[in-house]
């Protein structure tokens, strides 16, 4: 595929930090390459932006899609999605008619998942489209054959071999969430969305991946009418120089660096289970029950501090780790005392995880997160996955322990990090496959 170079592009992102995070470091990628960039989202993300560590370059088109709190505990997701793309067309409309009235009209429009509705409105307006895939590649590949003849391979209900064309062999619980049968109903309308995307991409097939080859260089090939172009690890921009304190988002700097500073060399569990993840009483017990008697010291980025669950015995814990309600991830994954990360498994987290060399527990909860879990443990070797009990699908407080000490002593899972961190670092340094895959992809070709 050829066309011009791109100049101005209009990047739009769906309002959450899985998102957010990957199409701003995108587009900081842009601008060192001397592109116009408009980055367009909604109002309350843009509001809670550290604008000092921002590219100043970077024009913000923040848009009210009804939200301008955030959402809300008693906003449902369906409504949150449909309000954003509700008003989300009208404001995108809005603002590429308004740049080619004013003559200075966009070369190109990005748009992240959960919203190909935006190709539909860059395509109406005469606009070319690329969809920026903020999960891997072999999970959009599953969702292409899902919607492409495979569907009733995919939606069987027993946990039984999946074995689709050009990917690794899976299992039914190694599949995204929302294409299994027991997948909570107020989740269902999820699939519409991605029957949309897939639908979507017979207009522009070109799809940039939040991956790099060598980690995934089968997925990335497995669709012949899909043109995958990793341009990732997507990094903060200062990542490569050890200039780490770039967060995107202002919050409050509480002294876990200097904690992690009092401790030896790969002995710490960094816990954390994402910006959306809501952890019910009885599992973050167990977890802080495995925490602790792993015996190693631990760092757990848990939504405000703890308080919401009510740990029980909180001074226990805090003897022997630390429990914060934020930190800088990225920062703390390349702190050299981290020895291994106990998480949900979004994209974003492992691949920070990946291009920091930091051994992985997996423990997914939901979307990609399964998939991703069965990429670390059985392809990329770098982890282990929990196991959930029977019945109520927690997870013991004695499970975390073993897969704790089983990451934190096994030293080829410690080498393989060592060598997927040196593989991502390569690829998206200046002459690596995913940089030379941007510059491509501005340049037209």
């Amino acid at each position: 595929m050829t066309g011009r170079p791109k100049n101005k592009i209009l990047i739009v992102a769906y309002p959450n930090p899985s998102h957010i995070n990957p199409s701003l470091r995108f587009a900081h990628q842009l601008l060192n390459l001397g592109v116009d960039v408009t980055f367009c989202t909604s109002f309350s993300v843009i509001r809670c932006m550290d604008k000092k560590t921002t590219n100043h370059r970077l024009t913000f088109a923040p848009f009210s899609d009804g939200h301008d709190n955030g959402q809300q505990p008693t906003t449902t997701l369906q409504q949150f999605i449909l309000d954003f793309a509700t008003n989300g067309v009208c404001a995108i409309a809005e603002i590429v008619t308004s740049a080619k009235a004013a003559g200075q009209p966009f070369d190109h429009l990005v748009y992240t998942t959960v919203l190909p509705w935006a190709a539909e409105v860059a395509n109406a307006h005469g606009l070319e489209s690329t969809l920026l895939w903020c999960q891997p590649a072999v999970v959009l590949d599953i969702y292409y054959y899902y919607f492409n003849g495979y569907k009733p391979l995919i939606s069987r209900t027993t946990n039984t071999p999946v074995n689709l064309p050009g990917l690794v062999s899976l299992t039914t619980a190694d599949l995204p969430s929302f294409l299994l049968s027991s997948c909570p109903k107020e989740q269902h309308f999820i699939q519409q969305i991605l029957k949309d995307h897939i639908e979507v991409l017979k207009i522009a097939p070109r799809v940039l991946v939040n991956t790099f080859d060598e980690l995934e260089i089968e997925p990335i090939k497995a669709i012949e009418k899909l043109v995958m172009l990793p341009v990732g690890p997507l990094l903060p921009p200062k990542i490569l120089n050890n200039s780490l304190k770039c967060d995107l988002f202002e919050k409050p700097k509480e002294d876990y660096m200097a904690w992690l500073d009092t401790k030896p060399k790969s002995s710490v569990v960094y816990a954390s289970f994402g910006s959306t993840t809501t952890l019910l009483q009885d599992q973050a017990e167990e977890i802080a029950f495995g925490l602790v008697e792993s015996g190693q010291p631990f760092l757990w980025a848990i939504k405000d501090g703890g308080e919401s669950v009510k740990l029980r015995n909180i001074e226990v814990l805090k003897k022997q780790g630390m429990i914060v309600g934020w930190c800088s991830q990225v920062e703390v994954l390349n702190h050299q005392a981290i020895g291994c990360f106990l998480t949900h498994c979004g994209w974003n987290s492992t691949t920070e995880a990946l291009a920091a060399g930091v051994p992985i527990v997996a423990f997914p909860q939901w979307s990609d997160q399964a998939t991703n879990a069965k990429m670390i443990e059985d392809v990329w070797k770098i982890g282990v996955k929990v196991r959930r009990r029977e019945g109520d699908g927690i997870v013991d407080g004695k499970e975390i322990m073993r897969c704790v000490e089983m990451v934190m002593g096994d030293e080829e899972m410690r080498g393989n990090a060592e060598k997927w961190k040196e593989l991502a670092r390569n690829a998206i340094n200046n002459g690596g496959l995913s940089f030379v895959n941007l510059q491509a992809f501005v340049d037209g070709a």
